[in-house]
């Protein structure tokens, strides 16, 4: 995971392990261990646990996106039920073109947020939505991979909430572009990366069975299921890689879970029910083995 220490002027990098972090030496990032089939990152990992630089209480440090920077950022729409949803909130039956490819779009790579940094509201917006996704971080580079191929380039999991204002997307969308800044002002991440060999046996359908839940202001709104995606993320890497380039420390969305929206439930139940987000709001957000995100809406 990625931290800020009390006074310190540069982020560091360690090793959760229990409540403490056991930080590897100064100039050390996350991004700087991936670039090779995992050796350097899991030696890392290791290196720390044995001989740590130092050791802090989580408590006692603030989270920051573990990847803050990455080169990419690409999120798909992978799950059937929000899919369907998405598209009868307009209207429309889900086109049988998304069951042939994982589309996905691109969104802004400098937006990200830590796990409990607070998110401001963003202009113009009354339809502020949370989105529950699991995020996987690109382990090397890598240019033409089949999925058969791509799990030794996936260097990890994570947490995301990809963050909607639902009003400003519909309207730009309408010219068939986009979403851009419907999404683009953040997107939180974390609180760590998880390796793949961490998951192994939550092994489920094409990911994992790992329960992806919501609540807002103490409420629970979300339920869902890793392992109900339609497509693998082996699979999202053999898309996006077709003569095109990846590179260590992109990022790969997954697209949001079922029921892992205001858009969604409100599309279903209704908005009395399942209001947008406004000002002052706390959005927390859990999948499970990879962590929990605390945000506060801010004007």
């Amino acid at each position: 995971m990625t931290v800020a220490l009390p006074g310190a002027d540069a982020p560091r990098t360690g090793l959760l392990k229990d409540e403490s972090i056991h930080l590897l030496g100064e100039g050390v990032t996350l991004l700087s261990l991936l670039g090779d089939d995992g050796e350097r990152l899991s030696s890392a990992g290791d290196r720390a646990l044995r001989d740590p630089h130092d050791v802090v209480d989580v408590a006692d440090v603030r989270v920051l996106p573990p990847i803050p920077n990455p080169g990419a950022f690409r999120d798909h729409y992978a799950f059937e039920q929000h899919a369907r949803a998405g598209r009868r909130s307009r209207g429309l039956d889900l086109d049988p073109i998304w069951f042939e490819i994982p589309i996905f779009y691109y969104s802004s790579p400098h937006s990200m947020l830590g796990p409990t940094e607070d998110l401001p509201m963003p202009p113009g917006c009354v339809r502020l939505d949370y989105e529950v996704e699991v995020a996987a971080v690109v382990g090397r580079d890598c240019r033409d991979v089949k999925a058969a191929d791509a799990t030794p380039y996936i260097a990890g999991y994570m947490v995301m909430n990809d963050w909607s204002a639902r009003d400003i997307q519909r309207y730009e969308m309408a010219l068939n572009m986009g979403p851009h800044k419907g999404k683009d002002f953040g997107t939180t991440i974390g609180p760590y990366l998880v390796t793949p060999d961490e998951l192994a046996d939550a092994a489920s359908g094409k990911a994992f069975d790992l329960e992806m839940t919501a609540s807002v202001n103490g409420v629970k709104y979300t339920s869902g299921n890793l392992a109900d995606i339609h497509y693998s993320f082996e699979e999202f890497i053999e898309y996006e890689s077709r003569a095109a380039n990846l590179k260590a420390g992109d990022l790969i969305g997954s697209g949001t879970c079922a029921t892992g929206c205001i858009l969604e439930l409100s599309t279903n139940h209704g908005e009395e029910q399942y209001p947008w987000l406004k000002v002052g709001d706390i959005v927390e957000i859990e999948v499970g083995r990879l962590g929990s995100q605390r945000t506060k809406i801010v004007g």
